[in-house]
């Protein structure tokens, strides 16, 4: 009797799965395994949790992430909402350009924002400098709660504007006019029936966003000041200068993976229980506003747009400005923060950045065609368990997956700790998830006749794999790819635990010298890193042919 020979596929799903299962789940088993053992007398313990759970010194950090985490959500899709209902409701004037607009400020690191926010409302900010010399008046800057949650709700909202935006351009609009004809007002028409047709993209945008501040590391490190956060604790228990402690900050990582967890299958729950489809057979078309409508509808389209960039915008201008000691702006215009950065001799970061961006990009376009492909036309148990896990890093936090990286890889067969490969891997396996699904959905659009024709031409399945398929995925392909390529040289939460000083990126130089209060320097790596952005975006919409983005 002779044994059935092995496939190719099967041999693609098996070495995959054990690049995941080595980078991924053994990572997270240890930090999992570290939280209940006792480093001494190696017995299972819950101590770490007990110690949590019994100080408020710690736990208030939790309760003040879910604080900020849920109002900076709803801020988020208050200003979201309205956002898409108006741009997709009336003709505004450059609106492909506020969309853009809006994605980019979007796509830069949350912690820049910080950062430029600081700029203007922190003590010797701009603004504050001008509200302070009013008569009667001290303002002392946005620090702690109401900076964190600004910053969060401006850097979040288009999450939710792109989500909605997608669902109101497939929706009916004859709904709407049917109400309309029944003398139903127009406040009324978007509150009985267009918030019900949105409210499932409106759910599916504010979890994303809840699970995206949550986790969020640099944004409250560098604004905060004495309101301490869930992520910030994790990061001063592992990486702190004094007193750590790597298993209690394993039982933290394990706290904040459970909440994640939850979090996720709870989108996936209520994605499912509040799906339907939408036929748009006559799609809304934006109308003339007038009077009044007019009037508030740009006040409001074009207001909320200049503030969501008015970090970027803060970050580019301040990069030109001369500084004594790196802090305080003469007035004049200068080319010295670039002199320092660009051209400083032991400055690697910005080479950094694109090398590892580079490298982790090839991995990511190379495995997310291979895994997509394999979950589409090869369904299986194990192509199941690897569509699973590759969504994993993408609900983890990078704090959590740079801290199980660093402890796995830190000593015994494989040591990666201080290495350039160990930046590439979290890199690659926190950013894959965007690629994984674009080239999903465009697998999706692809007869399976045509492989078959290939194959019926003598074609061997990976040939025609080889030569049919990747050439027809591949626009698509590099469309997720160039979003993926933006959030991965914006990541920050792993490179700043797994980075050394020859491994630097551009974001942990931002930090760093934000840190040191070197805003000159901080100014010109954001504005490399936001053009870098803005470029690529220009060059996704390019790919796509498309004006907008929505989800």
């Amino acid at each position: 009797m002779s044994l059935k020979k092995p496939s190719i596929w099967m041999a693609f799903t098996l070495v995959i799965l054990c690049f995941f299962v080595l980078l991924v789940v053994y990572p997270l088993f240890l930090i999992m395994y570290q939280s209940v053992v006792d480093p001494v007398n190696h017995q299972l313990t819950l101590d770490y949790f007990t110690k949590f759970f019994g100080r408020k010194f710690y736990w208030s950090t939790l309760v003040n992430s879910f604080s900020v985490t849920i109002c900076s959500t709803l801020l988020a899709a208050l200003i979201g909402l309205p956002m898409a209902y108006l741009l997709r409701s009336y003709k505004i004037p450059a609106s492909k350009y506020v969309n853009i607009l809006i994605v980019i400020s979007y796509l830069s690191p949350p912690f820049i924002g910080a950062y430029a926010w600081i700029q203007l409302l922190g003590r010797n900010g701009f603004i504050t400098q001008l509200i302070n010399q009013l008569p009667g008046i001290h303002f002392g800057g946005i620090y702690g709660f109401a900076g964190i949650v600004l910053v969060f709700s401006l850097q979040s909202f288009p999450l939710i504007y792109m989500y909605v935006s997608g669902a109101l351009k497939n929706m009916d609009s004859s709904l709407n006019e049917a109400a309309e004809s029944l003398g139903c007002g127009a406040f009324d028409r978007v509150r009985q029936i267009i918030l019900p047709l949105v409210m499932p993209s409106l759910l599916a945008g504010s979890l994303l966003v809840f699970m995206r501040v949550f986790s969020d590391f640099g944004t409250p490190m560098l604004i905060g000041e004495g309101y301490k956060t869930f992520p910030v604790l994790i990061y001063t228990q592992f990486m702190g200068e004094v007193s750590t402690d790597d298993h209690f900050a394993a039982s933290l990582c394990v706290i904040v993976v459970a909440i994640t967890l939850f979090l996720f299958f709870l989108q996936r729950m209520m994605a499912k229980h509040y799906s339907y489809a939408m036929t748009a057979l006559k799609p809304m078309q934006p109308v003339k506003a007038k009077g009044m409508e007019k009037i508030a509808s740009y006040l409001f389209v074009y207001g909320v747009c200049f503030i969501a960039m008015l970090p970027q915008l803060t970050v580019i201008f301040t990069s030109f400005l001369e500084t004594v000691g790196g802090a305080v702006y003469t007035g004049s215009f200068s080319l010295m923060n670039y002199e320092n950065t660009l051209f400083a001799k032991d400055n690697s970061s910005i080479f950094n950045t694109y090398a590892f961006g580079l490298a982790a990009i090839v991995f990511v376009v190379v495995l997310g065609i291979l895994i997509s492909y394999l979950t589409v036309r090869k369904p299986s148990m194990l192509t199941s368990l690897l569509d699973t896990l590759t969504m994993f890093p993408y609900i983890i936090p990078g704090s959590v997956l740079g801290i199980a990286l660093l402890s796995s890889f830190n000593s015994g067969l494989i040591v990666l700790s201080g290495t350039a490969l160990i930046i590439i891997i979290s890199l690659t396996i926190r950013r894959m998830p965007y690629t994984i699904r674009s080239s999903t959905a465009i697998i999706g659009q692809i007869s399976p006749s045509v492989e078959e024709a290939a194959v019926s031409l003598g074609a061997s399945e990976f040939t025609s794999f080889r030569k049919v398929m990747v050439p027809m995925m591949l626009p698509g392909v590099l469309a997720g790819a160039i979003m993926s390529w933006i959030t991965l040289i914006s990541e920050l939460s792993s490179s700043i635990i797994l980075y050394t000083q020859s491994t630097s990126t551009l974001t942990v130089a931002i930090y760093a010298e934000v840190i040191r209060s070197n805003f000159g320097n901080a100014a010109a790596y954001s504005t490399i890193l936001t053009l870098t952005s803005i470029l690529s975006l220009l060059l996704f919409f390019k790919l796509t042919k498309n004006e907008d983005i929505s989800v």
